[in-house]
Protein backbone atom coordinates (compact mmCIF):
# COMPACT_ATOMS: atom_id res chain seq x y z
CA UNK A 1 0.00 0.00 0.00
CA UNK A 2 1.64 3.42 -1.35
CA UNK A 3 -0.21 6.37 0.05
CA UNK A 4 1.19 10.22 -1.12
CA UNK A 5 -0.11 13.51 0.27
CA UNK A 6 -0.32 16.57 -1.17
CA UNK A 7 0.00 19.72 0.98
CA UNK A 8 -0.84 23.17 -0.22
CA UNK A 9 -0.11 25.15 3.20
CA UNK A 10 1.82 28.27 3.47
CA UNK A 11 2.76 27.43 6.90
CA UNK A 12 5.72 24.72 7.89
CA UNK A 13 4.00 22.69 10.89
CA UNK A 14 0.57 24.08 11.29
CA UNK A 15 -2.26 22.35 11.75
CA UNK A 16 -3.05 20.81 8.27
CA UNK A 17 0.58 19.63 8.54
CA UNK A 18 0.27 18.40 11.47
CA UNK A 19 -2.81 16.62 10.94
CA UNK A 20 -1.41 15.37 7.68
CA UNK A 21 1.79 13.35 9.25
CA UNK A 22 -0.87 12.16 12.34
CA UNK A 23 -2.19 10.59 9.38
CA UNK A 24 0.39 9.63 7.47
CA UNK A 25 2.29 7.92 10.80
CA UNK A 26 -0.68 6.15 10.92
CA UNK A 27 -0.66 4.67 8.17
CA UNK A 28 3.25 3.67 8.60
CA UNK A 29 2.38 1.98 11.47
CA UNK A 30 -0.30 -0.29 9.42
CA UNK A 31 2.56 -0.98 7.05
CA UNK A 32 1.92 1.65 4.15
CA UNK A 33 4.86 3.19 2.23
CA UNK A 34 4.20 6.81 2.76
CA UNK A 35 5.31 9.96 1.00
CA UNK A 36 4.09 13.89 1.78
CA UNK A 37 4.82 16.38 -0.73
CA UNK A 38 4.75 19.70 0.27
CA UNK A 39 3.58 22.15 -2.49
CA UNK A 40 5.93 25.34 -0.79
CA UNK A 41 9.12 22.74 -1.86
CA UNK A 42 8.14 22.17 -5.43
CA UNK A 43 8.15 24.12 -8.45
CA UNK A 44 4.59 24.35 -10.03
CA UNK A 45 4.28 26.89 -13.09
CA UNK A 46 0.98 27.86 -13.75
CA UNK A 47 -1.35 26.70 -16.02
CA UNK A 48 -0.77 28.45 -19.50
CA UNK A 49 -4.20 27.16 -20.95
CA UNK A 50 -2.55 25.85 -23.85
CA UNK A 51 -4.68 22.81 -23.66
CA UNK A 52 -2.42 20.90 -25.10
CA UNK A 53 -2.24 18.24 -22.85
CA UNK A 54 -5.75 17.54 -23.47
CA UNK A 55 -6.06 16.60 -27.30
CA UNK A 56 -5.17 13.38 -27.34
CA UNK A 57 -7.48 10.60 -26.56
CA UNK A 58 -6.93 7.28 -24.24
CA UNK A 59 -6.98 7.06 -20.36
CA UNK A 60 -3.14 7.84 -19.82
CA UNK A 61 -2.86 11.74 -18.84
CA UNK A 62 -1.70 14.08 -21.52
CA UNK A 63 1.83 15.42 -21.87
CA UNK A 64 2.52 19.43 -20.34
CA UNK A 65 4.63 21.44 -22.24
CA UNK A 66 5.70 23.34 -19.04
CA UNK A 67 8.53 21.80 -17.52
CA UNK A 68 8.74 21.51 -13.74
CA UNK A 69 8.35 19.45 -10.64
CA UNK A 70 4.44 18.95 -11.76
CA UNK A 71 5.07 15.65 -14.22
CA UNK A 72 7.15 13.86 -11.44
CA UNK A 73 4.42 14.65 -8.73
CA UNK A 74 1.72 12.92 -10.68
CA UNK A 75 3.74 10.06 -11.53
CA UNK A 76 4.08 9.14 -7.69
CA UNK A 77 0.65 10.14 -7.22
CA UNK A 78 -0.74 7.78 -10.14
CA UNK A 79 1.54 5.00 -8.11
CA UNK A 80 -0.39 5.31 -5.36
CA UNK A 81 -3.10 3.32 -3.79
CA UNK A 82 -4.26 6.16 -2.42
CA UNK A 83 -4.10 9.90 -2.08
CA UNK A 84 -4.64 12.55 0.20
CA UNK A 85 -5.30 16.15 -0.57
CA UNK A 86 -4.77 18.84 2.40
CA UNK A 87 -5.17 23.01 2.31
CA UNK A 88 -5.96 25.30 4.76
CA UNK A 89 -9.37 27.51 3.73
CA UNK A 90 -8.45 31.16 2.09
CA UNK A 91 -11.45 33.47 1.01
CA UNK A 92 -13.36 30.39 0.92
CA UNK A 93 -11.77 27.65 -0.80
CA UNK A 94 -8.40 26.38 -1.27
CA UNK A 95 -4.81 28.44 -1.05
CA UNK A 96 -3.68 29.79 -4.16
CA UNK A 97 -1.12 27.09 -3.59
CA UNK A 98 -3.25 24.22 -4.04
CA UNK A 99 -5.40 26.04 -6.84
CA UNK A 100 -2.19 25.94 -9.46
CA UNK A 101 -1.75 22.24 -8.59
CA UNK A 102 -5.35 21.94 -9.20
CA UNK A 103 -5.15 23.59 -11.93
CA UNK A 104 -2.62 21.46 -13.52
CA UNK A 105 -4.36 18.35 -13.62
CA UNK A 106 -6.22 19.68 -16.52
CA UNK A 107 -4.28 16.66 -18.09
CA UNK A 108 -6.73 14.05 -17.08
CA UNK A 109 -9.02 15.57 -19.09
CA UNK A 110 -9.77 14.60 -23.21
CA UNK A 111 -10.81 17.81 -24.51
CA UNK A 112 -10.05 17.87 -28.27
CA UNK A 113 -10.54 21.41 -29.66
CA UNK A 114 -14.52 21.67 -30.92
CA UNK A 115 -15.45 19.57 -27.91
CA UNK A 116 -18.33 21.51 -25.66
CA UNK A 117 -16.67 19.87 -22.92
CA UNK A 118 -13.73 17.43 -20.97
CA UNK A 119 -14.27 14.07 -20.81
CA UNK A 120 -12.52 12.93 -17.24
CA UNK A 121 -9.39 10.18 -18.57
CA UNK A 122 -9.58 7.62 -15.92
CA UNK A 123 -12.61 6.14 -15.83
CA UNK A 124 -11.51 2.89 -13.58
CA UNK A 125 -11.16 4.69 -10.04
CA UNK A 126 -9.45 1.87 -7.72
CA UNK A 127 -7.79 4.39 -5.57
CA UNK A 128 -8.69 5.60 -1.72
CA UNK A 129 -8.24 9.21 -0.89
CA UNK A 130 -8.88 11.58 1.76
CA UNK A 131 -8.67 15.59 2.16
CA UNK A 132 -7.72 17.71 4.96
CA UNK A 133 -9.16 21.13 5.46
CA UNK A 134 -8.66 23.48 8.25
CA UNK A 135 -10.25 26.97 9.08
CA UNK A 136 -11.09 29.86 10.99
CA UNK A 137 -15.10 28.74 10.76
CA UNK A 138 -16.20 26.04 12.49
CA UNK A 139 -15.23 23.09 10.76
CA UNK A 140 -18.98 22.01 9.85
CA UNK A 141 -19.35 25.95 7.99
CA UNK A 142 -16.21 24.45 5.99
CA UNK A 143 -17.48 21.61 4.81
CA UNK A 144 -21.62 22.40 3.73
CA UNK A 145 -21.31 25.95 3.20
CA UNK A 146 -18.23 26.41 0.80
CA UNK A 147 -16.86 25.07 -2.00
CA UNK A 148 -13.20 23.95 -0.38
CA UNK A 149 -14.47 20.51 0.30
CA UNK A 150 -16.28 19.66 -3.32
CA UNK A 151 -12.95 21.30 -5.12
CA UNK A 152 -10.65 18.86 -3.42
CA UNK A 153 -12.68 15.92 -3.52
CA UNK A 154 -13.52 16.41 -7.69
CA UNK A 155 -9.32 16.87 -8.00
CA UNK A 156 -9.17 13.63 -5.80
CA UNK A 157 -11.46 12.04 -8.16
CA UNK A 158 -9.26 13.33 -11.10
CA UNK A 159 -6.60 11.44 -9.82
CA UNK A 160 -8.58 8.28 -9.54
CA UNK A 161 -9.88 7.96 -6.62
CA UNK A 162 -13.27 6.45 -5.87
CA UNK A 163 -14.16 7.45 -2.61
CA UNK A 164 -12.94 10.43 -0.59
CA UNK A 165 -13.12 10.95 3.36
CA UNK A 166 -13.17 14.07 4.87
CA UNK A 167 -11.43 15.89 7.82
CA UNK A 168 -12.07 19.56 8.49
CA UNK A 169 -10.27 21.24 10.90
CA UNK A 170 -12.22 24.37 12.55
CA UNK A 171 -11.36 27.55 14.33
CA UNK A 172 -8.16 27.49 13.05
CA UNK A 173 -5.24 30.03 13.21
CA UNK A 174 -7.56 31.87 16.14
CA UNK A 175 -3.96 31.96 17.90
CA UNK A 176 -0.90 33.13 15.95
CA UNK A 177 0.21 28.85 16.78
CA UNK A 178 -2.43 26.75 16.77
CA UNK A 179 -2.29 23.49 17.67
CA UNK A 180 -3.92 20.59 16.91
CA UNK A 181 -6.43 19.51 19.28
CA UNK A 182 -6.17 15.89 21.05
CA UNK A 183 -9.48 15.21 19.16
CA UNK A 184 -8.41 16.59 15.91
CA UNK A 185 -4.95 14.45 16.01
CA UNK A 186 -6.80 11.37 16.79
CA UNK A 187 -9.48 11.52 13.83
CA UNK A 188 -6.06 12.13 11.86
CA UNK A 189 -5.05 9.04 12.88
CA UNK A 190 -8.17 7.36 12.80
CA UNK A 191 -8.54 8.18 8.88
CA UNK A 192 -4.39 7.08 8.45
CA UNK A 193 -5.00 3.61 9.80
CA UNK A 194 -8.66 3.54 7.45
CA UNK A 195 -6.39 4.41 4.35
CA UNK A 196 -4.07 1.89 5.17
CA UNK A 197 -6.22 -1.14 6.13
CA UNK A 198 -6.42 -3.70 2.95
CA UNK A 199 -9.93 -4.16 2.22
Amino acid sequence: MKITAVVGSYHRGGMVETAVDELLAAAQQQGAEVHKINLLDAHIEFCANCQSCTQEAGPVRGTCRLRDDMAAILDRLDASDAIVLASPMNFWTVTALMKRFIERLVCYGYWPWGAMAPKARVRRKTKRAAVVVSSAAPGWLARYFTSIVKLLKGAASLLGARRVDTLCLGLARHEPDSALSDRARAKARALGKKLATPR
